[in-house]
């Protein structure tokens, strides 16, 4: 059950405030007795209730008298300085989290070979956003068969908020597709990849003939490797990720030529 208490009041600062409502003008001494808020804590906490605004006082009367703001505008104040103190977290919370990024640096690529992989169309999706989040220098994403990395909907949106966001970094992103992928885009697809992508340097895509599974390779030492639901080829069933530079390496010598001799491609064009 909602309660006063939850945003921010104390125990005895709500039931003041409740007490107030129902008695109109009162004194400190009337107060305490009708919210069983002791005599020695009631100035403090009518106090209180005057600094966040909740509660007025006529101080020309004899004894002092208080009254209660109306509640729709008490628990607006009340909102406003709770919005205003989860904003301050918010920024303290970035703060934490940029000073801890440079403190815990990876630092130098690993080395030897680990890989991980994620079963299901969320934990797969999970963990294709996570290492795209993780590039620092390129990404090249290579799509030689259906894929959910750019279908319409949710995934296909999501892939496309991380590669912005890499672009924004100042990542390198570079598609390769094979023309039987491009045939099956809706166009919707086209048009958000020409909207957002199309126009940035760091951006290039391109279409070659022959293109076998969907892999990604990460800054020339990872690499993510799609496999599709056999039941349902537009939904990844497992994505495979490989933290292996000699392997990555490997990928990498057998791209780049077929990046160098595929047709430059215009989305929505």
């Amino acid at each position: 059950m909602a309660s006063l208490r939850d945003l921010g009041l104390s125990e005895y600062e709500a039931r003041a405030y409740r007490s107030l409502l129902d008695a109109g003008p009162t004194t400190a001494k009337e107060l305490s007795r009708a919210s069983d808020v002791p005599m020695g804590r009631i100035y403090d906490v009518l106090s209180s209730l005057e600094t966040h605004n909740l509660a007025r006082s006529q101080s020309a009367s004899r004894p002092k008298k208080y009254v209660a703001v109306e509640p729709e505008t008490a628990l607006n104040r009340l909102l406003d300085d709770k919005l205003e103190e989860l904003e301050e977290q918010a920024d303290q919370y970035e703060a934490i989290v940029e000073d801890l990024t440079d403190e815990l640096d990876a630092g130098d690529p690993v080395e030897e070979g680990f890989w991980t992989a994620a079963v299901g169309p969320e934990d797969s999706t999970d963990l294709l956003v996570e290492r795209l989040d993780a590039a620092d220098d390129q990404i090249v994403m290579v799509a030689g068969g259906s894929t959910a990395q750019f279908d319409i909907g949710d995934v296909g949106d999501l892939v496309a908020e991380h590669l912005e966001a890499a672009l924004d970094r100042g990542v390198e992103v570079s598609l390769l597709l094979s023309p039987e992928v491009v045939d099956t885009l809706p166009p919707s697809v086209g048009e958000r990849y020409a909207e957002t992508f199309a126009d940035h340097p760091e951006f290039a895509v391109r279409t070659a003939e022959g293109l076998r599974g969907t892999f990604n390779l990460i800054d020339d030492v990872e690499v993510c490797i799609e496999v599709a639901n056999p039941l349902n080829p537009d939904e990844a069933f497992a994505m495979i990720d490989m933290k292996d530079p000699e392997f990555a390496a490997g990928v990498r010598e057998t791209f780049a030529p077929r990046w160098e001799a595929a047709e430059p491609l215009s989305f929505g064009g």
